[in-house]
């Protein structure tokens, strides 16, 4: 059994936290930049307990086609430019509303639609967001 002092400093240990000046939070933007994604919006849950995630990142696109381009160029970007890839990914049957999962950040990529009805920002209005300019 460890000692008492090693259990007491594992847990007041802290973890890295993801931040909007890291590669993948950057990468992930401007791969949404370039393939046109819009209304581009950034949720800070840092400070919710509940979240599930560092950062949400939303952005919109006008077709399942669109959707998938974002989705695809996010996740080569990626891999490419952070050597990461998701843990997990929904929604790239349909294409409504994709959602790509890299524990720290989860990207939301929706129709317009989609992202009326489920109201993310409402729902963590608690976090700080960041609009992020189409380039």
């Amino acid at each position: 059994m460890a000692p008492l002092s090693a259990i007491n400093n594992r847990k007041t240990s802290k973890v890295s936290r993801l931040n909007r000046n890291s590669k993948i939070f950057k990468t992930i933007i401007s791969a949404i930049q370039e393939k046109k994604g819009s209304k581009i919006t950034s949720l800070d849950l840092r400070n919710i307990p509940e979240a599930v995630a560092d950062f949400f990142i939303i952005c919109e696109a006008t077709s399942n086609t669109q959707v998938k381009a974002i989705a695809d160029f996010v996740e080569y970007q990626v891999k490419q430019i952070c050597n990461e890839l998701p843990y997990r990914q929904e929604g790239q049957h349909l294409a409504h509303w994709i959602l790509i999962d890299y524990v720290t950040v989860v990207v939301h990529i929706m129709q317009p639609d989609a992202r009326k009805f489920y109201r993310l920002e409402e729902m963590w209005s608690d976090a700080p967001a960041m609009a992020h300019s189409e380039e």
